[in-house]
């Protein structure tokens, strides 16, 4: 067959036995095994020489065993049909008794059946995929831990370092698509988000590649999980170098299938991957591996001098593993002279429906499940078909160098060392590991949210951006930075920023607070924080966080106090038509008591001119309570009762206005709407760098000639207070929140009126694309109402 080799055919089987145990061996019993690997890749031709090695170190220990194992090793090179056709010639034409492989999880599908038909154990030490299980496939064996064990570790280095948005890059194979459903399951769990997932078929050449890195490039994401085999990771970081995609600000963390064979990739490769973070199963250290690595070497080295000794990776050691246990496994079930219950009639070598059943498959199978020993990789210990799951190291690749920087178990989380069991140190922080070199050759965490923060003279209230004296860096402070900072405090995962003063060389602002907001959507900044105002415009290329200040624009103008040096100021608290209803009201109550009185009381007859006079004096007196007359009538007495009423209310009322009026200022506005404003065509201030120019413009239809910008609340007064007539404004427009700070500074000078335009108060913009960090921060406004 064009596409494998036999071996050792039955001929070899008894050369082998007669030179490693003499005559004595021919009374062993020979089982058959076999082995379908691609022995020209780096998995296979190691798994090989361990299986060999570890037969023959087993029979060494155990010589009075009964039983020898023959391994029947077919080179299925990597197509899956002839690794389908050598493992049913095996199990036809040769019996054997189990099958060891094959290497990838799409030849092992069609395998795996072929071992449930004929009922002989399956044994793969390098098929991962969680999409085989041995729990839906009896007779299949994994001599290794599912990528599905990995799956936690990887969550928690996400977790740590507080990436939010991470990009899955997988190739197109049973292998890889295999893990994505659990990395989704273990990433929502926290809340990171997947925003894209590349997909690479193993067939794909470089351009193929360097294009779907380019769509990865555009999309600025910063965190990349590769879950690849060795031979398509290492076209991947070559060619992601070349896009400058392995600087500083990336992130990069590979899987056990590339991160166990990173020993072998090509010194090209391995610079191109500088500061990747890679995990793999700890292997412990051990006297019998040591011993083992000294004879590999020592073999390699003697059999092939001038040939580059071929390095051991995780993969031979399972092998060298599952050898051992299935030699085991086979001498403790007994099998002795055992073949298939129904023979084969045809003489075709692929005739699937004369395969036979092995008569021994389900004993072997069971045993093999019981077997523990400890073994070159770890204890061997299988639970429910597959490796016990162990601890795994986190290794950072530095040049051509690895670093274990730390370690993960399901029950201490990381670790900086395995043997420390303090839960503390353990918590899912990046504490728990040691300090990573990061692509780029920096220890600077990748991924910070680059945060944009205006630069101006005024208002440092909100914001204010100083330059330390020593390290010549920017210092930001103020309510703004405040309230980011709170907000991150909250937040339950760590959030990694830093803040970038938008400015030009002589550390002025570079533009308005649209041109800042628009850096966000150029992907210069992540983030915007200061004192912005979310605004419908904006929001069509970025996105605003909930409102956190008191939102509308208003105007201030100069006030005047005209009331408290006017002579006639006791003239004021009543208007005239009440100055004039209360003179008739004196006059006609005195009548009245006259008419009432002057027929039965003397006190009111006498000259026509001195009972004008009474009529008159007698209501004014009654304020006084002066008068002296004296009423004999009634009815007058009831309209008496009555005046005094309207008396009291009077002087009552009097005296508090008048009192309030020569006791507080009576400020009153210059001008109290904006149509007076424009009418007269007086000039009006707004913020510079501000929105407010064009709600001037477009709302409020004012002529961009009158309108004039200043930076600074000493600059509101100074234009205010010379006024109309000397250069200076009639009004002031702003947001609420600044001329509240105005108005806190300069109170008694001036007032706020008109009618409040509505905006959406300050809130903080953010990216809508992918950076590894989270790009939406909502805050409540009523978590920070009042005045800043």
């Amino acid at each position: 067959m064009a596409y494998y080799q036999k071996h050792l055919s039955f001929v070899a089987f008894l050369l082998l036995i007669v030179n490693l145990h003499g005559e004595h061996s021919m009374a062993k019993e020979v089982v058959p095994v076999g082995v379908v690997l691609d022995l020209n890749s780096t998995v296979g031709g190691v798994a090989k020489r361990c299986m060999s090695m570890a037969l023959s170190d087993f029979y060494a220990v155990n010589d009075d065993y009964n039983t020898r194992l023959a391994l029947l090793t077919m080179d299925s090179g990597n197509e899956v049909i002839a690794v389908a056709s050598a493992a049913l010639d095996l199990m036809k034409n040769e019996e054997v008794h189990a099958i060891i492989g094959p290497q990838t999880s799409a030849q092992a599908k069609f395998v795996i059946e072929l071992g449930r038909k004929a009922q002989v154990p399956i044994i793969s030490f390098s098929v991962t995929s969680p999409s085989l299980s041995p729990a839906q496939n009896p007779f299949f064996i994994r001599t290794s831990q599912d990528d599905s064990a990995e799956v936690k570790a990887i969550a928690a280095i996400v977790k740590a370092y507080g990436w939010r948005e991470i990009v899955l890059i997988c190739e197109d194979t049973d292998y890889g698509n295999g893990l994505i459903p659990y990395l989704m399951d273990a990433f929502e769990e926290f809340g990171t988000r997947v925003p894209y997932k590349s997909v690479i078929p193993p067939s794909s050449n470089n351009n193929k590649i360097a294009k779907e890195i380019k769509n990865l490039n555009e999309t600025n994401a910063r965190i990349f999980l590769v879950h690849m085999t060795a031979s398509l990771g290492s076209k991947l970081f070559v060619l992601a170098n070349n896009a400058g995609m392995m600087r500083e600000g990336y992130a990069w963390i590979i899987t056990t299938g590339l991160s166990a064979l990173v020993d072998r990739l090509d010194p090209k490769v391995k610079e191109s991957m500088q500061g990747v973070l890679g995990l793999r199963p700890y292997i412990p250290r051990s006297k019998q591996l040591e011993d083992f690595k000294r004879r590999w070497k020592r073999n390699l080295t003697s059999s092939k001098p001038n040939v580059k000794i071929t390095g051991l990776n995780l993969f031979g050691l399972r092998a060298y593993d599952t050898a051992w246990a299935l030699a085991m496994a086979v001498e403790k079930a007994g099998i002795m002279h055992s073949g298939f219950l129904k023979k084969n009639a045809s003489k075709s070598n692929v005739d699937l429906a004369a395969l036979g059943i092995s008569e021994t498959g389900q004993t072997l199978l069971d045993t093999i499940l019981t077997t523990e020993f400890q073994g070159l990789s770890g204890k061997f210990h299988l639970i429910k078909g597959q490796l016990e799951p162990s601890a795994f190291e986190i290794l950072n690749l530095i040049g051509k160098t690895q670093r274990i920087i730390g370690y993960w178990t399901e029950q201490t989380g990381l670790s900086q060392e395995l043997d420390d069991i303090d839960e503390v140190a353990y918590s899912i922080s990046k504490v728990g590991l040691k300090q990573p070199i990061w692509p780029g050759d920096t220890t600077n965490e990748p991924a910070k949210l680059r945060i944009g923060v205006p630069v101006t003279k005024g208002f440092d209230e909100f914001l204010k951006v100083e330059w330390d004296p020593r390290t010549d860096k920017p210092i930001i402070s103020g309510f703004s930075h405040d309230v980011f900072l709170a907000v991150l405090e909250a937040l339950p995962f760590p959030l990694p920023y830093e803040f970038i003063p938008f400015m030009n060389k002589d550390r002025q602002s570079a533009g308005t607070y649209d041109e800042l907001i628009y850096q966000i959507k150029l992907q210069k900044y992540d983030a915007v924080v200061g004192d912005t105002t979310i605004v419908a415009d904006r929001s069509l290329y970025v996105d605003f966080t909930l409102p956190y200040s008191e939102s509308g624009v208003s105007m201030v103008v100069l006030v005047k106090d005209e009331e408290k040096n006017n002579f006639w100021i006791f003239l004021k608290p009543l208007s005239l038509d009440l100055w004039l209803t209360t003179g008739a009201a004196f006059v006609f109550t005195g009548l009245v008591i006259w008419v009432l009185e002057h027929r039965v009381n003397s006190e009111f007859r006498g000259p026509l001119d001195q009972q004008l006079g009474m009529i008159f004096w007698f209501s004014f007196s009654t304020l006084v309570f002066a008068h002296r007359e004296r009423m004999v009538n009634n009815w007058s007495r009831f309209v008496m009762i009555i005046w005094f009423f309207v008396v009291l209310i009077l002087t009552q009322s009097y005296t508090a206005s008048l009192a309030s009026m020569l006791t507080i200022q009576r400020l009153q506005p210059t001008f109290f709407d904006v149509k007076e404003i424009k009418r007269n065509g007086y000039f009006v201030g707004y913020q510079n760098h501000s929105f407010v120019k064009g709600l001037l413009i477009k709302q409020l239809n004012f002529n961009e000639s009158q309108l004039k910008p200043y930076s600074t609340p000493e600059e509101y007064h100074e234009a205010l207070f010379i006024g109309i007539n000397n250069g200076g404004v009639a009004a002031i427009f702003d947001e609420i929140p600044y001329i509240k700070l105005f108005l806190a500074k300069y109170s008694s000078k001036y007032t706020m009126v008109g009618p409040t335009y509505k905006t959406d108060g300050f809130g903080f913009d953010c990216s809508c694309v992918s950076s590894g960090l989270p790009t939406r921060i909502f805050f409540s406004p009523t978590h920070f109402e009042g005045n800043p």
